[in-house]
């Protein structure tokens, strides 16, 4: 089985409406039978095309079906729940994001968010930062592509106690690093009462190759991933939840590149393909951490770094972020029946969508179709080249802010019921709109109802002057 990403380039849709159904439709006429997308993205919208980016699937086993009909299932929510105030934190893996596109530099974020709804939901490239991950008491920590489906309306989340978690690892030829990942799940054991029945060595590895896309996203190539879904399935009812942790290839001088200037975090583009693919065929929480490649790279003196990359030059093994996430991250809940039931969120749960400007995902696309808002962070700069405001928002569904910390004053507004606007000066005339009976009938009535009713009005006026 492989995972590789496929660019397409698509017409640009009249004012972009029904704009999800169209790229579902194009999308899929450009994959070959018996390939599966799994993660999708629009880095750059222009006058006539838009061009996107595929993380597919190719070459599946018979016995590895996905539990999802395709990535582009949508299912739109029948009711709004307005009990509680439900937010989504969204930072894509692999854009170079300012604010959350390192290691865990988006964990300040989550936990400001957090304090102004009842529960934020945000996914690991938001907090995961090696031995440190920051998330909020009120926060549930789920995989990006589940969150994608939650919105899209076809799995709902049951917040959880704790999980039963399952690590898989490589065999690394060298025995010091397969040592010092045991150490870290036993000291999660030990700590934070992690519940770890299982740690799995993998003789036959998955090849996981980090790349660049031609829009400078993180991207990457995935070959062996049977060997995995073996194994996942071998012990399926020995764990509810499963961090991987195996080596990704790259050159020792990415690492000091990565530590030593402005550059892309290399890793987390093919990870998040990999758990992409993990949901997608086995519907549980997962999250991927990278092994270190050699003492030699351990050793490497890369001094003092720059703050949002330190999380990574003092860590071992950067497991501990994904064992503490992993161990409540909600259970997938993939029967419509339940949504709506105690416990379970669902798309009619969620409140708002918070993303950096300019990024169209199936997240922004679902939340566009549900009419859930969007908040747009504009100091959250990145890759992604789109203008979000072309898109067909109903009004009040679309707010673009400077900062984060505006972010959070538009959520309140949005839990108190305060139109922003109100708040804002100069304060707007009301607009007022008159509407004439002709006016009216133009916009109700067909061509012959439309002449009938001229040539009626015209004799009685005529009438009248007799």
């Amino acid at each position: 089985m492989l995972l590789y990403e496929q660019e397409v380039s698509l017409p640009v849709k009249h004012k972009h409406n029904g704009l999800l159904e169209y790229l579902s439709k194009e999308v899929l006429k450009q994959i070959p039978v018996g390939k599966i997308p799994v993660r999708f993205v629009v880095t750059r919208t222009d006058s006539k095309e838009y061009h996107c980016e595929l993380g597919v699937m190719s070459d599946i086993k018979y016995n590895f079906v996905p539990s999802q009909s395709s990535i582009f299932e949508f299912s739109r929510k029948n009711y709004e729940n307005t009990d509680q105030f439900n937010a989504v934190l969204l930072i894509p893996t692999g854009i170079d994001a300012a604010i959350g596109g390192h290691s865990g530099d988006g964990g300040p974020v989550a936990r400001l968010l957090g304090s102004a709804c009842d529960t934020l939901i945000t996914h690991p490239n938001v907090v995961n930062a090696a031995d440190i991950n920051e998330l909020p008491e009120n926060g549930l920590y789920v995989e990006g592509s589940i969150i994608a489906r939650l919105l899209m309306g076809t799995v709902g989340l049951q917040k959880v106690r704790s999980n039963r978690l399952m690590l898989v690892m490589d065999k690394h030829e060298d025995e010091y690093f397969c040592e010092a990942t045991i150490n870290s799940v036993s000291a999660a054991r030990a700590a934070m009462g992690l519940d770890c029945p299982l740690i799995v060595k993998m003789d036959e590895k998955i090849r996981m190759d980090a790349l660049l896309s031609s829009s400078g996203r993180a991207v990457g190539k995935i070959e062996h991933l049977e060997r995995l879904c073996e194994l996942l399935t071998d012990y399926r009812n020995q764990y509810d939840a499963v961090a991987i942790s195996s080596l990704i290839n790259l050159t020792n001088t990415t690492h000091l590149e990565y530590f030593s200037q402005e550059t892309i975090n290399p890793w987390g583009g093919v990870e998040a393909m990999l758990t992409h693919a993990v949901s997608m065929l086995f519907n549980i929480p997962s999250a991927h951490s990278p092994m270190m490649e050699s003492k030699e790279i351990m050793n490497m003196g890369i001094g003092i770094v720059e703050p949002r990359k330190a999380a990574e030059a003092i860590s071992l093994t950067f497991l501990h972020c994904i064992l503490k996430g992993l161990h409540k991250s909600p259970r997938i809940v993939t029967n419509s029946s339940d949504f709506g039931r105690s416990g379970v969120l669902s798309a009619a749960d969620i409140s708002c969508l918070v993303i950096p400007d300019g990024c169209i995902g199936l997240p922004t696309l679902a939340a566009l179709e549900q009419g859930i808002p969007v908040i747009a962070v504009k100091e959250n700069r990145n890759r992604m080249q789109n203008k979000l405001e072309d898109l067909p928002f109903a009004p009040g569904k679309l707010f673009i802010v400077e900062n984060y910390l505006e972010a959070v004053g538009m959520i309140n507004a949005l839990k108190a019921g305060v139109s922003p606007e109100s708040v804002r000066r100069p304060l707007n005339q009301t607009a007022v709109k008159e509407v004439d009976s002709v006016t009216r009938l133009l916009r109700e009535k067909s061509t012959s109802e439309i002449i009938e009713f001229i040539t009626e009005k015209d004799k009685k006026k005529k009438s009248k002057i007799s």
